[in-house]
């Protein structure tokens, strides 16, 4: 065994168990902001994984849409929503709890199975894309996963208008900076200006 092979088979082990680990991390620890630190790093993590692959672009994109966007937008959401509530009892907490562990267990089965049942061979060197893996996601993501690629789209428009709405309906209920109830006069007629009352 070369010494190249040995290092990949070093760096593949330490990714996956940071993988691994981390993935734990976010669904275990109780502070979210924590979970969402953890996130990242899986994210990382998983590049590093795309790197071992040879996809330089994939990995690349791995880093500046999770990482950098989608990591960092759960963050701020985190930051900025951070209001204080009594925990509440969940109602049928043990059946839930039930369905999503099978659910969890039939998907960890499935991938062991796939895993057993094909047999996987290291790449050859001379066979991998390199450079060309760019050109070749290009042409499948404008040919034959188009549909999939312009239904992602408007999925992720219609989440960023459900977002707006909801925020908005904070904004009419309450006022940001103090907290406080808005009079439904101030709501109908926005354009007056603000009389401060006087106790």
């Amino acid at each position: 065994m070369s010494l190249a092979v040995t290092t990949q088979i070093i760096c593949f082990s330490v990714l996956s168990l940071v993988v691994i680990i981390g993935a734990l991390g976010v669904i275990l620890l109780e502070n979210i902001v924590y979970s969402a630190f953890l996130l990242g790093g899986v994210f990382m993590s998983v590049a590093g994984l795309y790197l071992l692959l040879n996809a330089s672009f994939v990995a690349a994109a791995q880093v500046l849409v999770y990482v950098g966007a989608v990591n960092v937008l759960i963050i701020f959401a985190i930051m900025l929503v951070n209001k204080k509530e009594d925990l509440k009892a969940i109602a049928n907490i043990k059946s839930r709890r039930i369905i999503s562990t099978s659910i969890c267990l039939t998907l960890l089965s499935l991938l062991i199975r796939v895993d057993l049942s094909n047999t996987w061979g290291l790449a050859e060197p001379n066979a991998s894309i390199g450079e060309e893996s760019t050109v070749r996601i290009g042409e499948h993501l404008f040919s034959d996963y188009l549909l999939p690629f312009e239904v992602a789209s408007v999925l992720l428009l219609m989440a960023m208008i459900g977002a707006i709405v909801l925020a908005r309906r904070d904004v009419m209920n309450e006022d940001i900076s103090t907290g406080l109830p808005v009079d439904q006069e101030l709501i109908e007629k926005p354009n007056e200006p603000l009389l401060i009352k006087k106790n």
